[in-house]
């Protein structure tokens, strides 16, 4: 059963269909949805989407970022990891802190090895069908959405002396406002080479050429030996229970397991979940998310060195951290809670049984601000998820995955299956703990659990939360002892999320009004 009122503000309604995409921008949705029209699948729409938009939402993700994705194929669930190592030139210590801007931060790309291994094993359409859309928005033009708009300003303030960077991304020294048409030629020739090449240009050819030349101009580490020793990973995802219900995320090097510590928690307390509306609930969830993120923070590496700590979900463990919770908060080292957000997330189902959900991210905006010249490629500044205590097991060093932020999830009621994700760096686990207690538990649709007010942690006993829930429960909280930071109103601070929830006969879509996404449908 789902209940289909929406209780929260909102100017959306959910949307139901046989075949469903939703995105955090309308042009990649209608990418996505073109796919379908044309007989492709699932991720067919997902590769489309997710390729577009790299030309659409260059400030949140791009050709030289990071994908990862979660696959149901009708019968059988998959994972794959896109994430790309260090250089094997990466110091094993800095001087300060780990720079946002420069080579320093730069990882191996593995987001093209992603959508190649995709389409290999699930794609039915040509990949030169996939990279049409965004060829096109790319050469021919497309209008800039208002976020868009907003973080390539921010973009524009932090990369202003990147030469590179301003050629490729400012239009008469400017960055475009909302509604300018723009292209971006480079883009649309370097996604028709990765298409024409199968990808080998990207990890041996010219293209990684160029990003070796550009890494060794700018004094940088990032090499084409790199490059070519990328492999992007099936991996096997993780799940734990929810009521009658299995949630999925990926195992290490990215935070999916801090969510699924923290579902379990909650779970494990015999909380009523049916109201998550209440002070009690929201309480339980701030506790226990403070709990998933120490033992995510301290335990989580490149799976090579940390594997994929399914021993922080053992029962005594989570029996452990429960009964440490108490009426009162607790607070929580800021240090220990992941930063930055920058991202794309995009889910698709098809009438056939297939869905995918699909993240992918340069992580901090435009990432490192490293732009291979001619080539639209922005390289992502990952690197920024080492530690520099040399004891840690995600110290920065050579050919190592930092820790990850950007997680997709993924849900099985019964013979229903829902793909669904919240974007946004330390909200992205938040989020999902929040949207899977409302779906499952609350038995919400997908537009009012992306709708409802969130909050979010801060450090210590602070937690910053949206405007929206009934008064008397910002003062009970208060009185239990959380430093409540009241938003003034909700934003893109607190993520956004798509979600395609799986219904009798189709899907229920949402896309979350804090950006500019879109569920569409037919």
């Amino acid at each position: 059963m789902i209940d289909w009122k929406l209780p929260y503000a909102s100017n959306r309604e959910p949307i139901v269909g046989k075949n469903v995409v939703a995105c955090s921008q309308p042009l990649a949705s209608q990418a996505g949805l073109e796919m379908i029209r044309l007989g492709g699948n699932a991720v067919d729409a997902a590769l489309a989407a997710g390729i577009a938009s790299t030309v659409v939402e260059p400030c949140a993700n791009g050709i030289g970022g990071d994908a990862f994705a979660i696959v149901h194929d009708g019968t059988n669930i998959y994972g794959i990891n896109g994430s790309g190592k260090s250089p094997a030139l990466m110091p094993t210590s800095i001087d300060g802190e780990i720079p946002s801007v420069g080579w320093l931060p730069v990882t191996v790309p593995g987001a093209v090895a992603t959508w190649m291994m995709l389409h290999e094993r699930f794609g039915s359409l040509a990949m030169s069908q996939i990279v049409a859309p965004a060829v096109s928005y790319a050469r021919n033009g497309f209008l800039v959405s208002p976020q868009t708009a907003t973080r390539w300003q921010n973009g524009t303030d932090r990369f202003r002396g990147e030469k590179a960077w301003c050629e490729t991304f400012l239009f008469n020294g400017k960055a475009p406002e909302v509604g300018q048409c723009i292209t971006l030629p480079d883009h649309a020739n370097t996604l028709e080479e990765i298409c024409e090449t199968k990808g080998e240009s990207f990890y041996r050819g010219n293209l990684a050429r160029q990003m070796d030349a550009a890494s060794l101009a700018g004094g940088g580490y990032l090499r084409k030996e790199d490059l070519e020793a990328h492999k992007s990973e099936w991996v096997e995802p993780l799940s734990v229970e929810v009521g009658d219900s299995k949630f999925y995320e990926l195992p290490p090097n990215g935070q999916g397991i801090a969510a699924l510590i923290a579902m379990k928690i909650v779970e494990e307390t015999g909380i009523d979940l049916t109201n998550c509306d209440t002070p009690e609930v929201l309480h339980i969830q701030i506790e226990a998310m403070k709990r998933a993120f120490a033992d995510a923070h301290a335990f989580v590496a490149d799976p090579d060195i940390s594997g994929d700590c399914c021993d922080l979900l053992q029962d005594a463990r989570i029996t452990k951290h429960c009964a440490s919770i108490s009426n009162e908060a607790t607070g929580i080292d800021a240090n220990l809670i992941p930063r930055y957000a920058s991202t794309v997330y995009l889910a698709t189902g098809d009438e056939n049984g297939m869905q995918c959900s699909f993240i992918q991210s340069n992580f901090e905006g435009f990432g490192s601000g490293m732009i291979v010249p001619k080539t639209g490629i922005a390289l992502q500044n990952r690197g920024r998820g080492f530690s520099l205590d040399p004891t840690h097991p995600n110290c920065i060093g050579p050919n190592k995955r930092p820790f990850h932020t950007i997680i997709p999830g993924f849900l099985e009621q019964g013979d229903l299956r829902t793909p669904f994700g919240v974007m946004g760096g330390p909200m992205q686990p938040q989020g999902h703990l929040q949207v899977v207690c409302r779906m499952v538990c609350a038995k919400q649709n997908p537009q009012a659990s992306l709708d409802a007010p969130r909050w979010k942690l801060l450090g210590g006993n602070k937690v910053t939360i949206e405007p929206g829930f009934h008064e008397n429960i910002y003062e009970k909280l208060r009185e239990m002892g959380h430093e409540v930071i009241l938003a003034e109103s909700r934003t893109v601070a607190f993520g956004g999320g798509q979600i395609i929830q799986g219904i009798e006969d189709g899907y229920a879509g949402a896309s979350d009004s804090r950006r500019d996404g879109q569920a569409v449908c037919s």
